[in-house]
């Protein structure tokens, strides 16, 4: 059916252009601008791809478009390497009513965000591209390699309201964790392990799949059910425990194209506190509940059992909210995560370390890991006697952060996590997850509702795209970016 609609354009097309138009709205294929679809495709940074990437950015090309998929500039006289991609689309999760028409939710009102210009499948290109700059790693695995990461998108709906807009997010399913015989003085499990203890009681869970070492970890301890199509929120869902990553925040532009590009380092590759994801309405019960919302981070801190937040109900305890709020004479800075020097090319500044950034949010991608272990696979050695996962939740996330925070505030600072520092007497790369352990990618519909977490986390309903990780054998078989930049920060 493809290929025949591909030869009727072109016959229409040497008609002319009026008989084309009366039959716009059916398919990509009446979209077709064939001109742009082989200028990228024949572009500089996109020509040595592999050929999927290559040809879902030329049919992104093809589309309506306010802007074509992004440039790729080099940021050194070698181009960049591409060692991961994501194809998107709205498939492969649960359907809601933000990619579907369900009469009886929102049947009869405008489209709230996929199927634009004739409902034309949304689809999607993300590109993760490493910087091989003198000094930086060159191996991806390494936590601190610089990674470019590109995302285009069509078409998704402008979002007609200020505090609405779509983010995208690199997600890792955690895996079973090796299994030690040494433990802490506590009897806890070393860092990135679990227990003897754990593993037999692991064993007797569900099916038993939580004790075997690298299989991803399930809620339940039974096989792995990945993300769906047929999920129904709460009955059916998935059971594998995801750490997703923030790839920044955007919105649509004219033509329902969206374009972003994001920086995955040490100083970005942290997450939102996990404290969180029991507020967001996506566990079951917490929405009928009426726990959407109650607790947040807007205050840091390290959760209910460390130093604040609290719920919003009470104005006492937790963290001092003048010192730790947000202040506007002093504002919030993420940049504010490395000390500037005078021999900047770019940005050459006295350095002032009192001007660091403090008061962050967030934590380090791989201690969110150590939480989540703590949770849901350390069932012997880490507080046995707790069987409420909210309660788990608190109490692992407070005790981690401890091991790294310093000054006891229950905040971690870009001082306290360096990449190049030492905490718990381990050394600090520790912290962090190269970008070769996500797995794959979702983009999620947000609203501004002080929760640093996806909406409706950790489940789909929040879902506009998705996709899987193809992690890049050999980067250097693929160079990804093309001419030099203007600017090499």
């Amino acid at each position: 059916m493809r290929n025949s609609l591909n030869i009727n354009v072109a016959i229409l097309s040497a008609v002319g252009a009026v008989t084309l138009a009366l039959i716009v709205g059916a398919t990509d294929n009446v979209y077709a601008r064939n001109g742009e679809r082989q200028s990228i495709m024949k572009r500089e940074d996109v020509r040595d791809l592999p050929r999927p990437l290559r040809r879902r950015l030329g049919r992104l090309a093809a589309r309506p478009s306010t802007y074509p998929p992004m440039m790729a500039f080099s940021e050194t006289d070698e181009p960049s390497m591409l060692v991961q991609f994501f194809l998107l689309d709205t498939e492969g999760f649960q359907p809601n009513v933000f990619t579907t028409t369900i009469p009886e939710l929102n049947g009869g009102t405008l489209p709230t965000a996929t199927g634009p210009n004739g409902d034309l499948p949304t689809i999607g290109a993300v590109r993760a591209v490493l910087e091989p700059k003198p000094g930086l790693p060159r191996d991806p695995n390494d936590v601190r390699a610089f990674i470019d990461m590109f995302t285009d998108v069509s078409g998704l709906f402008v979002i007609n309201n200020e505090s609405g807009w779509y983010e995208g997010w690199i997600i890792r399913d955690i895996k079973v964790p090796a299994v030690s015989d040494e433990t802490r003085p506590d009897g806890r499990a070393l860092y990135g392990a679990m227990t003897r203890a754990d593993a037999k009681a692991n064993a007797a869970r569900g099916d038993g799949n939580n004790a075997i070492v690298s299989n991803f970890v399930t809620t339940d301890g039974n096989a792995v059910r990945p993300i769906s199509e047929d999920d129904v929120f709460p009955e059916i869902q998935s059971n594998v425990v995801p750490i997703p990553v923030s790839l920044g925040t955007f919105n649509a532009l004219q033509q329902s194209d969206i374009h972003s590009y994001w920086e995955f380092n040490p100083g970005t590759n942290w997450i939102f506190p996990h404290y969180e994801l029991l507020f967001t309405g996506g566990t079951p019960g917490s929405f009928a509940n009426g726990m959407l919302g109650a607790i947040t981070s807007i205050v840091p801190g390290s959760g209910p059992s460390g130093t604040g937040p609290v719920p919003f109900q009470s104005i006492l305890g937790g963290n001092d909210r003048l010192i730790y709020g947000d202040n506007p004479d002093d504002p919030r800075d993420p940049d504010r995560a490395a000390v500037r020097n005078l021999s900047d090319p770019n940005r050459p500044q006295p350095p002032n370390a009192d001007n660091l950034e403090t008061r962050l949010r967030f934590i380090p991608s791989r201690l969110t890991e150590e939480i989540l272990f703590d949770v849901t696979v350390r069932i012997a050695s880490f507080e046995p006697e707790v069987t409420d996962v909210a309660q788990r939740f608190f109490d692992a996330y407070a005790y981690e952060v401890s091991l790294v925070d310093q000054n006891a505030d229950g905040v971690i600072s870009f001082v306290e996590a360096d990449v190049d520092g030492f905490s718990d007497g381990l050394p600090n790369t520790r912290l962090y997850l190269p970008i070769t352990a996500f797995n794959r990618y979702a983009m999620t519909r947000e609203i501004d509702d002080g929760l640093l977490a996806p909406r409706f986390a950790p489940g789909q309903r929040g879902y506009t795209m998705d996709g899987d990780a193809v992690n890049i054998e050999d980067p250097s078989e693929f160079p990804a970016s093309m001419p030099r930049d203007a600017d090499d920060r």
